[in-house]
């Protein structure tokens, strides 16, 4: 019983220092002031990318939809897809509008966000969400020319989102 109640309070201070050191990394152009966390989830998956014919005529790598599994300690609790939408395992789902945004550590990775959610789906664990931060990103960025429209072109990214209410902790 002992060992457990050790195994359990290890895990929650890595929680919390993972999650802590996710805020701490917030650039100034995207912090949600007067919000408390609600959930906070790793996202494995990719971007998706469609070869388009841009309005100067040439062939570009044009960003369709994101397509990842969240994960909270190496477990799937939902799944991230076009919307932007990121749904909880129990149905319940949130969709946000991106706001602001900030560069990635590498030119490969794509851009932090501050999302505002525009519409709720259930009573869950994101029922209340306001904001979504999107931090840690590791690549995702498309490169490399595309030759013939309408091919796609999947690039694997990972992300940390960090799902915020309005208010105080309570």
């Amino acid at each position: 019983m002992v060992r457990n109640i050790c195994s359990l309070v290890l895990m929650v201070a890595t929680i919390a220092l993972h999650v802590s050191s996710a805020m701490a990394q917030v650039p100034a152009t995207l912090a949600a002031t007067d919000a408390t966390k609600v959930a906070t989830f790793q996202a494995e998956g990719a971007q998706i990318y469609e070869c388009k014919v841009g309005s100067d005529g040439n062939l570009n790598w044009v960003f369709r939809e994101p397509i990842a599994t969240l994960l909270l300690n190496d477990k799937t609790v939902g799944r991230h897809y076009a919307g932007p939408t990121w749904e909880d395992m129990d149905g319940n789902a949130v969709t946000g509008k991106a706001v602001a945004d900030a560069p990635g550590t590498t030119p490969d990775d794509i851009p932090l966000l501050k999302l505002n959610v525009v519409s709720h789906r259930g009573r869950g664990t994101l029922a209340n969400v306001t904001t979504v931060l999107r931090l840690n990103t590791h690549g995702g960025v498309a490169q490399g020319a595309c030759d013939k429209a309408g091919i796609f072109l999947s690039v694997p990214y990972s992300a940390t989102y960090i799902f915020l209410r309005k208010g105080s902790p309570e």
